[in-house]
């Protein structure tokens, strides 16, 4: 042994300082990172003022209609893709890489979401809202889930793309990947999938509720069961009526409340069969509590708490839930410029064009179940 290995802690340090090439490499690291750190708030400052801007840059333009649609997460992966091939071809990257601190601001972006999810105005359509939200996830996840596994794609990416399509895109698809534990490549690829299809579909849901001749009601929530993130069901609702949009927004909210449900289910299936070994003892509740994303009981409790806090404090509520709301944007545009910074294209390329014909296949499925669902439970509905 060692006399470092021996000293009890209680004698004087004889070792002399430490070694200046260690302290010169910590040096390095924190010098790196910080780098790194002011281009990842360098780029999500640069995804806000381009959100905040573009709008009124293009009106009266040919593209109008496109520059309002466009959200932060669109700007951010981008502006991330472009910094990581800057970083890339600068050699900088791997060395400014502990500052994309994805999970986390994924995560805090996630808890602050729930203060937006106002239960008591769930509740004012409880019956339809949440009979579709149920129905309309159930039957979405387990269809893309099987045709996952028929394009034999890894079970980890199966549980995203289901999750991300079924339920509010991104966010689903995050807290799905932390019940997994999903490689960040494949969280990367869902979140763009999810992004490439939400565009298009601001335009062409409104454009096909009016060709159907659907009811504001049927358009709204038929909208709010399809696209997968809200702002795009906002955009498009808004597009579809006053009416359309707001139950398009109750419908949304109701199936990203149940985000938690389906992170819980994730955990124990995952836990108790995918990862399970053969013969191996069956896990008990306390390996169950170490895999649950735990950030989701942070979601959980800010929607009670703001639902709370809204119904006694009025319009200056939701003033302070503004500004909640606007620190969730800064977080999520965070995170999003972190994925494309993190992103290697060789894994995305390893996952080859699968994912894009489950995810498509999946869509179209969630279109017509969706549209069935809202004809329905909304034909009769008046807010």
């Amino acid at each position: 042994m060692t006399a470092d290995a021996t000293r009890t802690g209680n004698e004087p340090d004889t070792a002399g300082p430490a070694d200046p090439t260690s302290v010169a490499r910590g040096g390095a690291f924190w010098a790196w990172t910080a780098l790194g750190l002011v281009i990842v708030v360098g780029l999500a400052a640069l995804t806000r003022y381009l959100e905040q801007n573009v709008p009124t840059w293009a009106e009266g333009t040919a593209i109008e209609d496109i520059g309002a649609a466009v959200e932060y997460p669109v700007y951010a992966i981008l502006l991330g893709l472009l910094g990581n091939v800057a970083v890339t071809l600068l050699g900088w990257r791997d060395r400014i890489a502990a500052a994309f601190r994805t999970e986390f601001f994924i995560k805090t972006g996630l808890v602050l979401l729930g203060a937006s999810i106002n239960l008591a105005v769930i509740a004012s359509a409880a019956g339809p809202a949440i009979a579709q939200a149920i129905l309309l996830i159930s039957g979405v996840f387990l269809f893309t889930w099987w045709l996952a596994g028929r394009f034999g794609l890894d079970d980890k990416l199966r549980a995203l793309l289901a999750s991300a399509v079924s339920i509010c895109g991104v966010s689903a698809a995050i807290a799905a990947a932390g019940a997994v534990r999903a490689r960040r490549e494949q969280l990367a690829y869902t979140a763009s999938l999810v992004i490439v299809f939400a565009l298009p579909s601001i335009f062409i849901l409104p454009w096909l509720a009016d060709v159907f001749g659907l009811s504001d009601a049927v358009a709204g929530a038929w909208i709010g069961g399809n696209i997968d993130t809200t702002a795009a069901v906002t955009a498009a609702g808004a597009l579809a009526g006053e009416e359309a949009l707001q139950i398009a927004s109750i419908v949304k909210v109701t199936q990203n409340a149940l985000m938690g449900v389906v992170a819980v289910a994730l955990t124990a299936y995952f836990t108790l069969r995918v990862e399970r070994r053969p013969g191996a003892a069956r896990p008990g509740l306390g390996e169950l509590w170490t895999r649950f994303p735990k950030f989701v009981l942070g979601f959980i409790a800010a929607s009670v708490i703001a639902t709370w806090y809204l119904d006694g404090a009025g319009a200056d509520g939701k003033a302070t839930i503004a500004i909640v709301n606007d620190l969730r944007v800064w977080f999520l545009i965070l995170a999003f410029v972190s994925i494309g910074l993190e992103v290697r294209v060789a894994s995305l390329r390893e996952a080859g064009w699968r994912p894009v014909a489950v995810f498509a296949s999946a869509t179209v499925f969630n279109l017509a179940l969706a549209l069935g669902l809202a004809s329905l439970l909304f034909r009769n509905f008046s807010a």
